[in-house]
Formats: structure tokens, sequence, C-alpha cells
């Protein structure tokens, strides 16, 4: 899957899960082939230079999680970003490089459960984004 989408594949990204398969990331939960490929879509839309560098592979003793991995998600952002809420930010020409982590569930060779984990405060704000002052 990585792979695929480091080629921007979306096609094949999407082929990689399961027709009913899972993605769930801080922004949200896709579900399905179809949901799954959106959020893809709008991501390397975001980022069309997206890349996503594995640099760690952790072994996993449950059976029911197939592959855990960290990984660097670098690009620049020149397209309309999906943020909470439903609002995109326009481009920023910023690049980004985040810390990631995720954890699959496959069976069959696809997989079923895609859960991602990533800072989403380290992301927004190197794209320019403030967290407002509270004045106490």
């Amino acid at each position: 899957m990585i792979g695929a989408l480091n080629d921007h594949d979306l096609e094949v990204t999407k082929q990689c899960f399961a027709p009913d398969a899972v993605y769930v990331g801080p922004v949200g939960t896709a579900e399905g082939r179809e949901q799954i490929g959106w959020y893809f879509e709008h991501l390397l839309e975001a980022f069309p230079d997206l890349q996503l560098t594995p640099w760690c592979k952790v072994p996993v003793c449950d059976p029911a999680v197939s592959a855990v991995s960290e990984y660097v998600m670098t690009g620049t952002h020149l397209g309309p970003f999906l943020l909470p809420g439903g609002a995109a930010l326009k481009a920023t020409g910023r690049r980004i490089a985040v810390r990631a982590a995720g954890m699959c569930t496959i069976e069959n060779g696809l997989i079923i459960s895609d859960r991602e984990y990533y800072d989403q405060l380290e992301l927004l704000s190197q794209l320019g984004l403030r967290v407002p002052e509270v004045v106490a």
C-alpha cells in the first residue's frame, strides 16, 4: 500500500484494501474502498509530491495485527487540505515532514483495518496554522 501511495496510484492503493475495510486516522474514519480512496485522493491533491518513508517495522505479537510501522510523511502543500470540521486550507507552498505510525490488519492479502496516528498539531503548525492564545 505504501508503494502504491508513493507512486500516487489511487486504483492500486484502493485494491490493497478489502471492499469493506476501515481506515481510521486523526481526522476521522473511512469505511469501504471508495471512501478510503476518496481520503487518499484528497491527500494527494493537497500534497501532490507526497511520500511515505518507513523507518521502523515493529515485530507484532498480536496475531490480529499483521503490520505495524513508523514512517515520515513528506510533501509540499500545493492544493486544498481538508481540516477537521470540513473547512479546507488553501495551498501554502510549505513543505511538511510529519512522523507517523500505522497498524494494519490483513486477511487474505488485503487490508481490512488500517489505523494511522500522527500529531495533527505538528502537521498544522508546519502548514503555518497557529493555536490561538488563551486569555486567562
